[in-house]
């Protein structure tokens, strides 16, 4: 049917009505690149095959993507008047109880993700049926909970190849709106009161850019689909058009009529094959409808539309480039002015959005400018659409209200990074984009606040990166991305990009200099300042982003000669050892102990470590969060194997053995004397070191005993003190005297030690707790968990009372909870995040819940 009249529409309406809510069972199948990728071909087949066997009678179709591509293959279910299920990870093997469950009148619990009753598709209200309590509501889901769907309305719901389905929840009626307004230039008002920004990176406001165009003194016109996507990890505007090709035709024929534009061109790149078929059929259905060219909905309006396939130039995403491109010339940018919009493309007058901000359009039309501004912030409204990839439990297309945290993106949604690893930062805006921290997590994602720290909005991908990256590879690679992708026209770009290639990559291999540092970012800002287009003046932001940010793994490559995330392959040599603090030789003496040789390996272990007992006790092992062997089974208990090593070497003669293979490795005297001012475990390793090195080494301790914070701070029940003592005889058998009660400024000064030794170290500690800036805190009955844990290592058995309140979540505040628990009395934890937030060794926690601790999370005192 050509539809020329509102009733011609409505009749398609009706039709497509009968088809998305058909009087029977309907299965759609996530059929976007992200579900085919994932077997969604195999289960819709396998589907099919079912309901033969079964002689059941269903409306089986395709639909895009709902989004959560971490679920896929997603399939949709619904029996009249029931709710909408929506099915995650469904396998061919799946089908026959899918069609089973349908037959007696259900779906099937297991596999139900979510379930929708109601979809408000802003131009149409769609109502599914109410039911299946025992099921979520879809937008109960953590994943979908902070979103809202104006760009993705009908993603993963309609088929993206049958228009009538797209007419069904109002599709194309907001072009008849527009059409049939007495001066169409209200259209560009109304686009100007959205204040709807384009969504390809800059953010130039839209309505603007339409009213130079319209303004323009020409007959022939053009409009441009920027679907170039070429970021890494950014999909947004390939699922738009798989999912739902006719919302980008009914937006850029709505610009038609409100700038007079008579073509349309998409500029689609052919590595999209999917989103290329399903954007041909959608044309060529809408030029079938009438849609398309003359005399749409039987008035004066004409426009046609053409959609040419790119090379996957990423330079090509700068219009002037694309504009080149679409003319059959090589895609490099040209000097503006002319602004397309004066001379674009053929020389004719030009504007270009790129899709997401097409496919806004139909919705600012039929629902209002202001409706859609009171979206988001007052600088950026609406919601922006993101591909959320990379080191993170829930990737997906994910459309939030522009103005909502990064927090609440990469956590509350992305649920932070797999397997308990921590988040390290966001890459927001591909090559062209920056690397901002997990510290600054609380920006609000807008395009003011991501300028302000270097990076830009781009448009859309998220990729989350978390601690086994390297940030300066990360800077690395997307500088040779952005080097690969330079069309050579400028100077700054073309040899700049080349130069900084050259520094990262010699810091990378260990070559750097400290001088290059600030080499690398004045070579940022003179590309950024002087480079002709847009990808060149953005090409620099990985690498100022992350000398801004991570400075200190810059400084780690250069000055130690060390990848902490053990990405450069000449930085390491094994993972684990990489990650541990003192630099362990863990493999060798791993391998040691596997050949039987124990004795051999406790040297090599006390070599990296005077107190290995004490350490394999209670550090926080980060060594087996980076083990190989957890990507097939678990990681190996380093920890508890070089703890098991020197418990055995302490408790048997061995230790006269170490001792002795100690003193063959020291140096000759040297007659320098060294002073170290603390015996907590800096004192104690500076002073096994310093005398290895033949010097003569007195420590000097306030306190009765040595040991610091692990005589002092650590309960005996994590660390018994016997064996602690055993291990500072080992650094006093080495030749190191220890005077305990000499405190500095009672009974010695500084100057009196400087007049007897020839060097000093300091090594006094941190004992004073943090103040909390609790209202209180200085009051009576409230402790630091430091002061009662030395008050019961020195012999105290403090009254505390019936209960106890404990604030905080790290390894001092589990500690004292479980020491006010062996005290008598009832404690509670209150911590202001949750439980994987929590700095404290994990299984120390554990053991604390298991004693009976209580633990009150997302809880934080004001008094």
């Amino acid at each position: 049917m050509r539809i020329q009249t509102l009733d011609n529409l409505y009749d398609l309406r009706d039709s497509g009505w009968a088809r998305l809510l058909p009087r029977m069972p309907r299965i759609g199948v996530g059929m976007g690149t992200c579900g085919i990728g994932n077997g969604a071909a195999e289960v819709k087949a396998a589907l099919a095959e079912a309901l033969r066997r079964k002689g059941f009678e269903a409306a089986l179709r395709p639909v895009g993507c709902f989004g959560f591509c971490a679920m896929e293959p997603l399939v949709n279910v619904r029996l009249p008047d029931q709710p909408l299920v929506i099915l995650h990870k469904v396998r061919p093997e799946d089908a026959e109880e899918i069609v089973e469950a349908l037959a007696v009148g259900t779906v099937p619990a297991r596999l139900a993700l979510a379930r929708i009753e109601d979809w408000n598709h802003l131009t149409r209200e769609v109502v599914f049926g109410y039911g299946y309590p025992e099921i979520p509501l879809w937008n109960e889901v953590p994943f979908f909970r902070a979103q809202k769907k104006i760009v993705l309305r009908n993603c993963g719901l309609i088929n993206p190849e049958d228009i009538e389905e797209y007419i069904a929840v109002g599709g194309y009626e907001a072009l008849h709106r527009a059409l049939q307004m007495p001066d169409r230039a209200e259209v560009i008002e109304e686009v100007k009161k959205s204040n709807l920004r384009g969504r390809g990176g800059a953010g130039y406001p839209t309505g603007i850019k339409w009213a130079l165009l319209a303004k323009a003194d020409a007959d022939d016109k053009v409009l441009v689909c920027n679907a170039d996507e070429g970021d890494p990890g950014a999909y947004m505007n390939r699922n738009e058009i798989e999912s739902d090709p006719h919302m980008l035709l009914e937006g850029m024929l709505i610009g038609a009529c409100a700038t007079g534009a008579t073509e349309g061109v998409v500029y689609l790149r052919a590595e999209y094959p999917l989103a290329v078929e399903r954007l041909r059929k959608a044309i060529d259905a809408a030029r079938a409808a009438g849609l398309l060219g003359e005399g749409i909905f039987g008035t004066d309006m004409a426009f046609d539309l053409r959609l040419v396939e790119g090379a996957g130039a990423f330079v090509c995403g700068e219009e002037t480039a694309m504009i080149a491109s679409l003319e059959g010339k090589a895609g490099r940018p040209r000097p503006r002015p002319p602004y397309p919009a004066a001379r674009g493309l053929w020389g004719r007058p030009t504007n270009i959005n790129n899709v997401e901000t097409w496919c806004n359009i139909p919705v600012i039309v039929a629902r209002g400018g202001a409706w859609f501004a009171e979206t988001g912030t007052s600088s950026s409204s609406g919601t922006k659409v993101f591909s959320l990839v990379g080191k993170v439990r829930n990737t997906g297309l994910v459309e939030l209200p522009l103005g909502t945290s990064l927090r609440t993106l990469v956590y509350d949604i992305g649920g932070g990074s797999p397997g308990g690893r921590r988040v390290k930062a966001v890459q927001s805006g591909g090559p062209s984009g920056g690397c901002i921290p997990a510290a600054l997590f609380q920006t609000p994602v807008d395009y003011e606040s991501l300028a302000g720290l270097g990076a830009i909005m781009g448009s859309g991908g998220m990729v989350v990166m978390d601690e086994d990256t390297c940030m300066v590879d990360v800077a690395r690679y997307f500088i040779e991305f952005s080097r690969s992708e330079s069309c050579g026209k400028c100077v700054p770009c073309r040899v700049g990009l080349d130069q900084a290639l050259t520094m990262l990559t010699r810091i990378t291999r260990g070559e750097g200099t400290p001088e290059d540092l600030d080499r690398l970012s004045d070579l940022g800002q003179m590309i950024r300042e002087c480079s002709l287009c847009g990808l060149g003046q953005t090409a620099p932001n990985p690498v100022l982003t992350t000398l801004r940010h991570f400075r200190r793994e810059y400084e780690q490559h250069v000055r130690v000669g060390r990848c902490e995330a053990g990405v450069c392959a000449e930085l390491f040599l094994a993972p684990c050892e990489n990650s541990c603090p003192l630099h362990m030789r863990i493999p060798g003496f791993m391998q040691l102990l596997k050949e039987g040789r124990p004795r051999e390996a406790a040297e090599l272990i006390w070599l990296d470590n005077p107190l290995p007992a004490s350490t394999g006790r209670v550090c926080q092992h980060p060594c087996e969060d980076r083990c190989r062997r957890r990507a097939i089974d678990g990681p190996l208990n380093m920890r508890e194997v070089h703890r098991f090593v020197a418990d055995g070497c302490l408790e048997a003669a061995d230790a006269d053995a170490i001792v002795a293979t100690l003193q063959a490795d020291r140096l000759p005297a040297s007659g320098f004397k060294v002073g170290v001012v603390g015996a907590g475990p800096a004192g104690l390793t500076a002073a096994f070191y310093l005398a290895l090195f033949g010097h003569e080494v007195t420590i000097y301790e306030s306190r009765p005993e040595p040991g610091g914070m692990l005589r002092y701070a650590l309960p005996e029940y994590r660390l018994p003190k016997g064996l602690l003592a055993r291990e500072i005889g080992v650094i006093e058998e080495l030749g190191v005297t220890i005077r305990c009660g000499q405190e500095i400024g009672a009974d010695l000064t500084i100057r009196d030690l400087e007049q007897t030794h020839d060097a000093l170290y300091l090594s006094i500690g941190t004992w004073q707790a943090r103040p909390g800036q609790i209202e209180g805190e200085d009051g009576p009955g409230v402790l630091s968990a430091l002061d009662l844990l030395e008050e019961v290592a020195r012999g105290a058995a403090p009254d505390l009372g019936r209960r106890v309140v404990v604030i905080g979540g790290g390894n001092a505040a589990v500690d004292a909870s479980r020491t006010a628990l062996r005290l008598g009395s009832r404690v509670t934890i209150v911590y202001r995040r949750e439980r994987p937030d929590m700095p404290a060794i994990s299984e120390e926690v554990d053991e604390a819940l298991e004693e009976g601790v209580g633990i009150e999370f997302l809880c934080a005192p004001h008094k």
